[in-house]
């Protein structure tokens, strides 16, 4: 059996529409940008939250993160304007 570096219930289909997501949450290669992560974003990160191509594309880059990781680099993104 391959070594996965993302637990198994994420390997699994994931609903981004309506699982419940939280900062441990894996962004695995079917994230999709839906209302849903949206909401977790501007719930952690605050009103002045929004996607912007640069930060999708960091996101879907392919290296292993969470959305946890996800809140923290988009507010360093902020803290750098």
């Amino acid at each position: 059996m391959p070594n996965h570096p993302i637990p198994a219930r994420a390997r699994m289909e994931f609903n981004w529409h309506s699982d419940r997501l939280t900062r441990a949450t894996p962004v695995t290669s079917g994230y999709k940008n839906t209302q849903n992560v949206r909401r977790f974003m501007l719930e952690q990160c605050g009103a002045a939250f929004k996607f912007d191509r640069s930060f999708m594309a960091w996101i879907r880059n392919g290296t292993p993160k969470t959305l946890g990781d996800a809140v923290d680099e988009w507010q360093r993104r902020q803290a750098d304007v």
